[in-house]
C-alpha cells in the first residue's frame, strides 16, 4: 500500500536528493567527476526502488539501508568540500549542501522504524492464525 507512513518519509528523502542535485550544481568535489549528481540519481531510483517494493518489507527496509550509507558518505564528501573552500566554515557564506542528505538520513531512519513495526504488527497476527 503506497498510503503508509514510511511512503512519505522515503518520500521526502528522494525529494531531498532531488533538492541536492538541484542546489548542488556548483559543487566540485574532485574536479571534473560528477560525485554528487551521481550519487543524486543513485539516491532517486534507490527511493523510488524502496517506494514501490512496499509489499516486500525486507527489500524496502535494505534498499533505505543502502540510501541511508550513500547519504552519509554524501556528508562526508560534502564536508571535506566545505573545508577546502577559502574563508573558513561560515554556514550561510557557503551553501545549504550539507543540509539535503542529513535531512534525508533522518527521514529514512524513521521510515525504517515504521517499516519494522508494520514487520512486527504483520508476524504478530500470523502467529494468531
Amino acid at each position: 500500500m503506497l498510503q503508509r507512513i514510511q511512503t512519505i518519509w522515503t518520500f521526502l528523502a528522494v525529494l531531498a536528493a532531488v533538492f541536492l542535485f538541484i542546489s548542488g550544481q556548483d559543487v566540485a568535489v574532485f574536479g571534473s567527476i560528477p560525485v554528487i549528481d551521481v550519487c543524486c540519481v543513485v539516491l532517486v531510483l534507490v527511493g523510488a526502488l524502496s517506494i514501490f517494493s512496499f509489499k516486500n518489507r525486507k527489500r524496502q527496509i535494505l534498499l533505505n539501508t543502502v540510501s541511508i550509507i550513500i547519504n552519509v558518505l554524501l556528508i562526508g564528501v560534502l564536508a571535506y568540500w566545505l573545508l577546502n573552500l577559502s574563508g573558513g566554515i561560515q554556514f550561510p557564506e557557503k551553501g545549504i549542501e550539507p543540509v539535503f542528505p542529513l535531512v534525508a538520513v533522518i527521514c529514512l531512519l524513521i521510515a525504517n522504524t515504521y517499516i519494522r513495526r508494520d514487520e512486527r504488527l504483520v508476524k504478530s497476527v500470523d502467529r494468531l492464525r
